[in-house]
């Protein structure tokens, strides 16, 4: 029987946090060196042992195919789409990228990327955006029919988006499907790019393997591949930004492929950026009960046993050092737990520090609508709810002037 979610503070169970400046022998870490080449990779190992699971490399061969270009937004970008297929065990699936570069731009432009809900074609009115063909999870207000989207799907996500304050503000965007790569759902990992990768007589990932925001994850790692060779983008100076489910694919991005320059998680609540131990609002057991896909097997493990797993996402948030992480939350947004969010933020600042970078310039969860965004640690609190608007964009458009366009 379904027990309802805690929203009072004084009923959060009592917690120690992990340090990820102590090592699993308790010795601290004192060194950059130590933390390089020891403590980091160690933590990296439990998320993919406990929590996420193990990313395989890239397929055994990929193709990149141009499927429509041309100039967008009064000629003040130029579009791509482009479809990149992906082989591997006798098997093949393909993901469509939606790319919009700066035509201001005289060198390669930084860019953010990000995946979408509902396809290309629901994050921008621009007609000529394919509309796409693959399942998508229902939802009539979306123009999803049938699992499928349908010509009202298109734009419905647009305003999550800001594309014309991106390119105006001289970055590129880049995004694709999520189900594309993996579609959203307990299929048993039949569709999607799990196959790619079974050995011979495998039907299932193994218990520490990936689930789907594994492979999702996976997906936009292949897409920073294709951008390293892209000219019109700069790939050192990519920013993967994600919302709710897809905030904690960036992080888990940021976590495993340094070449991601910034990482921005927006809601991510459990699993995510909030701290699993506080059990406020979404908890483990309730995440792995409505989305058995998202994780590794083993993190089940851990439904009403947050205090027995190895790490906490105060953790994951510091894998990214040194590269600057903003981290948002809403107001109204209870369920993915803004405080558990923030205290995260705080508790990754003592990795930032050792390695000389600026955490958390504030020690408590400010007001909504502040924002802290003069460290390497970025966090603000939006009034309202579970969203991306764009003043969101307007904070983080700040942030990545500071660190990526220096």
């Amino acid at each position: 029987m379904a027990v309802d979610a805690n929203y009072d503070e004084g009923l959060i169970p009592s917690y120690d946090l992990p340090d990820p400046l102590v090592d699993s022998e308790g010795q601290p870490v004192q060194s950059v060196e130590m933390w390089r080449q020891q403590r980091r990779p160690h933590i990296l190992q439990l998320f993919e042992e406990h929590v996420y699971g193990r990313i395989p490399g890239p397929a055994s061969q990929t193709t990149a195919e141009i499927l429509e270009e041309g100039a967008a937004f009064d000629g003040r970008a130029h579009r791509q789409q482009i479809r990149l297929h992906f082989h591997g065990n006798g098997e093949h699936t393909h993901a469509d990228i939606l790319l919009y570069a700066p035509t201001r731009a005289t060198n390669p432009a930084p860019a953010f990327l990000g995946l979408s809900f509902f396809g290309n074609h629901a994050v921008t009115d621009d007609p000529a955006v394919l509309l796409s063909c693959a399942w998508m999870r229902p939802d009539a207000n979306s123009g999803i029919v049938d699992h499928r989207a349908s010509a009202a799907s298109r734009g419905v996500n647009a305003s999550r988006w800001s594309i014309e304050r991106i390119i105006d503000s001289g970055y590129a965007l880049v995004t694709a499907y999520c189900g594309d790569f993996d579609p959203d759902f307990d299929d048993g990992y039949a569709n999607g790019v799990h196959p790619l990768f079974f050995h011979p007589g495998q039907i299932q990932p193994a218990a520490n393997d990936w689930g789907t925001i594994g492979a999702w994850t996976w997906g936009l790692r292949r897409i920073l591949d294709f951008l390293e060779i892209c000219p019109q983008i700069d790939a050192t100076r990519v920013a993967v930004m994600g919302h709710s489910r897809l905030g904690k694919t960036a992080l888990w991005a940021g976590a495993t492929d340094e070449r991601f320059a910034m990482v921005i998680s927006n809601d991510s609540g459990c699993g995510g950026a909030a701290l699993s131990r506080r059990r406020f609002g979404e908890t483990i057991a309730r995440i792995n009960r409505t989305f058995p896909h998202w994780f590794c097997n083993n993190f089940r493990v851990y439904d009403d046993a947050e205090q027995t797993c190895p790490v906490d996402q105060h953790q994951l948030i510091a894998l990214m050092a040194p590269r600057p992480v903003y981290v948002a939350s809403a107001t109204e947004d209870r369920w993915a737990d803004p405080k558990g969010e923030f205290l995260a933020a705080l508790h990754a600042g003592p990795v930032y520090e050792l390695l000389g970078k600026q955490a958390l310039t504030i020690d408590r969860l400010p007001e909504g609508g502040k924002v802290c965004n003069d460290g390497d640690i970025a966090y603000h609190l939006r009034v309202g709810g579970h969203d991306v608007t764009d003043w969101d964009w307007q904070q983080w458009l700040y942030a990545a002037d500071r660190h990526l366009q220096a």
